[in-house]
């Protein structure tokens, strides 16, 4: 199995379409057997789902994350977990014990009307269940 997670300074990044590198994890018998940071060479929302397929990626973990990148990952066959937030390694080893804590309905809309104007952010929560006033897709 291989796994890629949103990577930014070893935390998850929140931004799903705007994501720079993935760290990738092979996984055998239920433990990560390597694991190597992967650059994006700058492929946007569209392409992501795409690269990673083509490097076989069986699971995603992210955070925010928007419907047509969803669709993609779905087509190309990926698991997704999103609405995660902190460690990267720490989330693998939580997805592999089946303790990970992920919104099955994570959405990233960037048109509703919550705009983050209480002075938090969405890596705290993931996007869940309103909208990142234009920063998350």
């Amino acid at each position: 199995m291989r796994i890629a997670v949103t990577y930014e300074n070893g935390e998850i990044f929140q931004h799903f379409g705007h994501a720079e590198k993935f760290k990738i994890y092979d996984i055998a018998d239920g433990k990560i057997v390597r694991s190597a940071v992967v650059d994006t060479n700058g492929s946007g929302h569209g392409a992501l789902a795409g690269l990673l397929g083509d490097i076989d990626v069986d699971v995603l973990i992210c955070g925010g994350i928007g419907g047509g990148a969803q669709m993609a990952l779905a087509q190309a066959g990926i698991k997704l977990f999103g609405g995660v937030s902190g460690n990267c390694d720490a989330a693998v080893e939580a997805f592999l014990s089946n303790s990970l804590l992920y919104n099955p309905d994570v959405k990233c809309n960037h048109h509703g009307e919550h705009h983050h104007d209480e002075g938090h952010s969405c890596g705290s929560h993931g996007c869940g269940s309103h909208s990142c006033g234009g920063s998350c897709h």
